[in-house]
């Protein structure tokens, strides 16, 4: 199951506080999808994931949109 997070017009630090409370929500193997416009979230993605030891599987930019998948590990 992949759950849709939409931070788009959201600046740091909301993005990931808003996905650190989603991915709480989640079991473990599970995906968290992230859309932010933030272009600072690209590095708070990557440092996020290395932190929490989640896995940033994929990261991706479309017309403004940076978009984050992550996989909750245990």
């Amino acid at each position: 199951m992949t759950t849709l997070l939409d931070t788009k017009g959201m600046n740091c630090p909301l993005p990931i506080l808003k996905a650190k409370k989603a991915i709480k929500g989640l079991d473990t193997g599970e995906t968290l999808t992230v859309e932010s416009t933030d272009p600072g979230s690209v590095k708070d993605f990557e440092a996020f994931c290395r932190s929490t030891g989640n896995e940033l599987m994929e990261s991706k930019e479309d017309s403004g949109v940076y978009t984050f998948l992550i996989k909750k590990s245990a």
